[in-house]
């Protein structure tokens, strides 16, 4: 199966082609919303020598991470489908990452953390081996104040410190001796070509646990 990957939830965006495990070309580039997508995909199908008519489908990082740059991906996923009929996927950003560590070799108990906004993380941990990364702690939303005395702003020193690594797009920004790890399309690929459970467009939607905010006002009364 060719899978057409991307991954726009982090300030660093890209893009992949795949042939099952195999990827045959990735683009990455880091510029947010300025970044030109349409030109990273024509780059990578024409690196890797692949028609758009050749994807059969097409895996997307669904965060948590930059909800404008999820529903943009989401947006191409979904315009692409309606014109080719191609196959959708959805993938977890923070299990690309936890991927992506362990292409870069780093094994054991990690912790993924990604910005959550309103001083909180997205938190989800993973036991990363050279032969398969799974998940053993839920992603979750968390203080960092509270995941123990590896955080600089950590105040309670009562708290027992969360053991192992701490990775993310902004992981040094919470645990200096974190490591930065953007998920990367790549990741996003390789984790998709080995599932079936392919959905329809509309059901692709971010990853975002966090209730919604928005209330519906009241309907004022009709005066009699």
């Amino acid at each position: 199966m060719t899978i057409l990957a991307l991954e726009f939830s982090s300030g660093q965006r890209s893009v992949a082609v795949a042939n099952g495990n195999s990827v045959l070309s990735e683009a990455v580039e880091t510029g947010g919303r300025n970044t030109a997508a349409f030109g990273m995909i024509e780059r990578v199908l024409a690196e890797a020598k692949i028609e758009r008519e050749q994807i059969d489908a097409i895996a997307v990082g669904l965060g948590p991470g930059s909800y404008t740059g999820i529903r943009s991906a989401i947006a191409i996923a979904q315009g692409w489908q309606l014109a080719r009929k191609i196959k959708l996927l959805g993938v977890s950003s923070a299990e690309a990452i936890a991927a992506q560590a362990q292409s870069e070799k780093i094994f054991g108990d990690v912790n993924v953390v990604v910005d959550a906004q309103r001083g909180e993380i997205y938190l989800a941990r993973y036991e990363i081996s050279e032969e398969a990364v799974k998940e053993i702690g839920p992603l979750r939303i968390a203080n960092p104040l509270d995941c123990g005395d590896m955080s600089p702003l950590s105040k309670r020193g009562h708290v027992r410190a969360l053991q192992n690594i701490f990775i993310g797009p902004e992981a040094t920004k919470w645990f200096p001796a974190g490591k930065v790890i953007f998920p990367r399309a790549a990741a996003v690929a390789r984790l998709a070509a080995g599932r079936s459970d392919f959905i329809s467009s509309e059901k692709l939607e971010p990853i975002y646990l966090r209730e919604t905010s928005f209330v519906k006002a009241v309907r004022p009364k009709t005066a009699i």
